[in-house]
């Protein structure tokens, strides 16, 4: 099957005796038995569902679903994109571990490496990815882990997987990378060598701005040992937000096909704008094209304030995708947390806008944008 038509069909098998077209919503705590015969034999491997936070017929589902799409051989639903991450690490490194991370991702998942992760003895270092000797040079005797971004936020850097693929081969690591931006519809990192591969399915693979879940996918063994920390660490995903998330799922290329070309011709309008002094947008991510984000840095000329309340309807909100064009300010919201020197580093200053293109028509897009650049000189 071509990605258009997998995404479609991936599901669960059906309920031979009911015959339902989509996937029942399991919203129960728990399953029941007949005997204790029948209870024992959950732990032998005769039955797949005890308990909804140990597994699920709608959590398995969506890792499935994803794992099929990404080219891997399972995949396991968490709470938030937070939770894939963070379950993943604790399962490939311990206390004494060490990981190298770009510099350059989510103010969230920053956080979680270099403050919540020393609660578990595990470090990290934040080094610039493009430069190859740097990564390098980071590595200890303690590394285990490679970690960035296939488009990092907020800036939009496309990751050489290939690089840290021979990089980590060659020193023995594992690699792991956040597929949230590109989505499978344009990357597949795991059929590229990367470990595990995570999302937060909040944003594209939900698609609708209702939800909040994350998955992570790898291979068979691996993720034994991930589903064993989603399920000890509480991070599991409950049925109904699974539910959502893969009836959301099911558009992903509809929807990547059309944000991401509505997102091109947005870029490439803002370059020729007088009062737009820097357009990040990717290039050659993918044949269908370079996802749906475009980060702009506003002249001085333009009233930030000012540009936010002239909007009109496209809403200004802490995260990313859904269906309408949002925008979002990086150093207030997702980055703020940054110390100050990472945050000039890095180039996120207070005229730096990011925006997640909808699947409205361009030309209104464009017209909405202009208007807002317009009100705030």
């Amino acid at each position: 099957m071509k990605f258009g038509t997998k995404v479609v069909h991936s599901s669960l098998p059906k309920n031979e005796k009911i015959k339902s077209k989509a996937t029942p919503i399991y919203q129960t705590s728990a399953f029941t038995f007949s005997s204790l015969e029948e209870l024992e034999g959950f732990y032998q491997g005769d039955s797949p569902y005890l308990y909804s936070r140990v597994g699920n017929p709608n959590t398995d589902e969506l890792g499935m679903t994803v794992a099929q799409l990404e080219g891997a051989p399972s995949g396991v639903a968490a709470s938030s994109g937070l939770g894939a991450i963070l379950s993943g690490i604790v399962a490939l490194c311990g206390q004494g571990d060490h990981i190298v991370a770009s510099e350059d991702i989510y103010g969230g998942t920053y956080q979680l490496l270099k403050e919540e992760l020393l609660s578990f003895g595990i470090t990290t270092s934040f080094v610039d990815f493009t430069d190859h000797q740097k990564i390098e040079e980071a590595i200890t005797p303690q590394t285990k882990l490679l970690f960035s971004e296939t488009i990092t936020n907020p800036f939009l850097r496309v990751e050489d997987i290939e690089f840290l693929v021979a990089l980590a081969k060659n020193h023995r690591l594992k690699t792991m990378i956040d597929n949230t931006f590109a989505t499978s519809f344009l990357l597949q990192p795991f059929t590229r060598g990367i470990d595990l591969v995570v999302h937060s399915a909040t944003k594209y693979i939900g698609g609708h701005s209702d939800i909040t879940a994350g998955v992570i996918v790898g291979t068979e063994e691996i993720m034994n040992v991930v589903k064993t920390k989603v399920v000890n660490l509480g991070v599991n995903l409950s049925p109904f937000e699974a539910w959502l998330t893969c009836r959301g799922n099911k558009t992903l290329a509809l929807r990547m096909s059309k944000q991401s070309g509505n997102a091109e011709r947005l870029a490439t309008y803002l370059r020729t704008h007088p009062h737009i002094e820097k357009v990040f947008y990717p290039k050659n991510v993918s044949s269908k094209g370079n996802g749906a984000i475009v980060t702009v840095e506003l002249s001085r000329e333009c009233d930030i304030s000012t540009f936010f309340r002239s909007l009109g309807w496209v809403k200004i909100v802490p995260t990313l995708a859904g269906v309408e064009t949002s925008v979002s300010y990086p150093l207030g919201t997702s980055h703020r947390a940054l110390p100050p020197q990472a945050q000039e580093k890095l180039g996120i200053t207070t005229h730096v806008v990011r925006i997640s293109v909808g699947i409205e028509e361009s030309e209104d897009i464009i017209e909405q944008f202009t208007s807002a650049l317009e009100s705030s000189l």
